[in-house]
């Protein structure tokens, strides 16, 4: 199989992917309620939102690992949910992921890591897999590091091994899930401005699932919040920090009370200790 000769015929719209009234949920809980969003190309669009807001789950729609049960999701163009299995393969070749915690492949050296995609996916010469790990390693500033094992790099070093390995077949949309968890300062740091770089370098598309309001901020060209099955807020990072939406304004000022209450739904201070003799 050539290099990248999985690509399909598609339509370059401004948009990479494209949500429909679009609605799924688990049994009777519904996660997505008739949503309509868009994820421009070539952009940063960081998915933000109170934890169970359907973050994740819109990543797991957009790489059809789940399927919509309402509505498209098109991924340049093509409606992700109708896709048969050869289809979703060819169209999964042309994303990148990177997983919270990195998951390497622990018996794999950091190289074997990277190349791992290439083995598979490609029919490429080791010759030639060899000259682009040590690329996608170079840009993540770990070229150095290739003989090690995971057990030997640090957490953030893993993160960013893991992103090697995530443009390793020069994906035209990469998505991060919690790509900032449990990272000190300075990798924190150092992970933000890799996602901002390699988006701009690349010309690819990013999707950042992410807590991290001041970095996802800095380096997002858009954010959309998910809260209640709906999209409560989608423009520029200034323009999600200026919404009057409530629950937009309590998540983004980090408030401890508001439209998610602080205290658990429970009887009245009054019914559980008004009567009790003092």
């Amino acid at each position: 199989m050539p290099w990248r000769a999985t690509r399909m015929t598609e339509s370059r719209s401004a948009f990479i992917v494209e949500c429909r009234n679009l609605s799924f949920g688990y049994g009777e809980r519904t996660i997505l309620d008739d949503i309509d969003l868009t994820i421009p190309r070539g952009k940063v669009t960081a998915l933000m939102g109170a934890s169970g807001g359907g973050k994740t789950t819109m990543l797991r729609l957009i790489g059809g690992q789940v399927r919509a049960q309402k509505g498209e999701l098109l991924f340049n163009g093509t409606d992700v949910g109708q896709l048969d299995r050869e289809g979703l393969f060819a169209v999964r070749r042309r994303m990148g992921m990177l997983f919270q915690f990195g998951a390497l492949f622990t018996d794999l050296s950091v190289f074997d890591n990277v190349a791992f995609p290439l083995r598979e996916h490609t029919d490429l010469s080791e010759r030639l897999i060899r000259d682009i790990v040590l690329m996608k390693l170079d840009a993540v500033g770990l070229r150095g590091a290739r003989d090690l094992m995971p057990s030997e790099v640090s957490g953030g070093m893993s993160r960013r091994v893991a992103l090697a390995r995530a443009i390793a077949l020069d994906p035209d949309l990469i998505m991060y899930d919690e790509p900032f968890s449990g990272l000190d300062p300075i990798s924190l740091g150092t992970a933000a401005r890799l996602i901002r770089q390699l988006n701009d370098t690349l010309g690819i598309t990013s999707v950042v699932v992410s807590h991290e309001i001041p970095e996802t901020f800095h380096i997002a060209d858009q954010v959309i919040v998910l809260a209640n099955g709906k999209v409560a807020a989608q423009g520029t990072p200034q323009e999600v920090r200026e919404s009057k939406d409530p629950l937009v304004y309590q998540f983004v000022n980090a408030l401890s009370d508001g439209p998610v209450r602080f205290h658990y739904p429970g009887p009245t201070v009054e019914q559980d200790f008004g009567g009790v003799a003092t």
